[in-house]
């Protein structure tokens, strides 16, 4: 094919530079549109109706921090669904077809501030999952509302003991590959079941709670081992209202017993049913004394401060 003249060249672009800008208005009228309706579909409720109705609180755009509201089932399948097949999420026996909403639409369709907050899943027996944006954007976390093409009520039970249902909600991913690791800690997948609530918070408001304090917070073991917390004491022990609190264990009492008695605190982290066969912490047996010296050091800035 010859090549076009020069002059056509020209003046083709001219003709088609203000179609493109039009397209491209369309395109971005169109997209908010789309999200209109569907934060228009996605109604939050004052109270809850239904055991399946989604808790959401936190920083919630348009209402005072702090406020709690309802969504329901229905609402959460109104909006664009994603689907694909997983296979490396413990919570299943196999692959698993599994369908819902990415934490990020949520994210943009609710929170007060989508740049800077972080979603926090909280289950019904008090476990935190912690979402950062770092986070999001590295794994792509799925709000599950359907498993195998089945609502809630029909999925499997839980894997380890097949007594408890896995609903209302889970949180899965399309695949996990660590993007981190600090030592022998390697960042780990958050996919809890039993999800009843999601909150919306600031990163920074949240993890400040644990932030190492006093003259050695800046020490590169120490924040290695603020770090290696962050993605997993905080699932399970809490700092007054920030953190898990399914382990009834408060922050600044772990960090006594790192202090008291380190030998047994890294004991213990390492393999929790030999020092309490009624433990129900899951044990960290590839952590090496590297690792576990991290979170000692950490732990140690906060030793000073009396624990409750």
């Amino acid at each position: 094919m010859r090549p076009l003249p020069t002059c056509w060249v020209a003046a083709s672009t001219l003709l088609f530079l203000p179609l493109l800008a039009l397209h491209a208005r369309k395109t971005a009228d169109g997209a908010a549109k789309s999200a209109t309706a569907a934060g228009a579909a996605l109604a939050l409720k004052a109270d809850r109706g239904l055991p399946s109705d989604l808790e959401v609180g936190g920083e919630l755009a348009g209402l005072p921090a702090g406020s709690r509201r309802y969504v329901t089932l229905n609402s959460l399948l109104g909006l664009p669904q994603t689907t694909y097949t997983v296979a490396d999420d413990t919570n299943f026996a196999g692959s698993t077809r599994i369908s819902g909403v990415p934490l990020d639409t949520l994210e943009r369709l609710l929170a007060a501030a989508p740049e800077s907050d972080m979603v926090v899943a909280i289950c019904d027996d008090e476990y935190r999952a912690n979402y950062p944006r770092a986070y999001v954007a590295a794994h792509h976390p799925l709000l599950v509302l359907k498993v195998n093409g089945e609502p809630p009520s029909r999925w499997p039970k839980d894997r380890e003991t097949h007594r408890y249902d896995m609903g209302p909600y889970m949180i899965s991913h399309p695949t996990f590959k660590p993007s981190s690791g600090i030592f022998s800690h390697m960042d780990q997948a958050q996919i809890p079941w039993g999800v009843v609530r999601l909150e919306f918070r600031d990163e920074k408001a949240v993890f400040s709670a644990i932030a190492p304090r006093g003259p050695r917070a800046g020490d590169a073991s120490v924040q290695a081992g603020y770090i290696i917390a962050q993605q997993n004491c905080f699932r399970c022990h809490n700092a007054g209202r920030e953190g898990g609190q399914k382990s009834g264990i408060p922050w600044l009492v772990l960090a006594a017993r790192a202090a008291a008695s380190p030998e047994y605190f890294s004991a213990y982290v390492r393999d929790p049913m030999k020092r309490n066969p009624r433990a129900q912490m899951p044990g960290n047996a590839g952590y090496d004394g590297a690792t576990l010296r991290a979170l000692r050091d950490y732990f140690a800035t906060l030793a000073s401060r009396e624990a409750p």
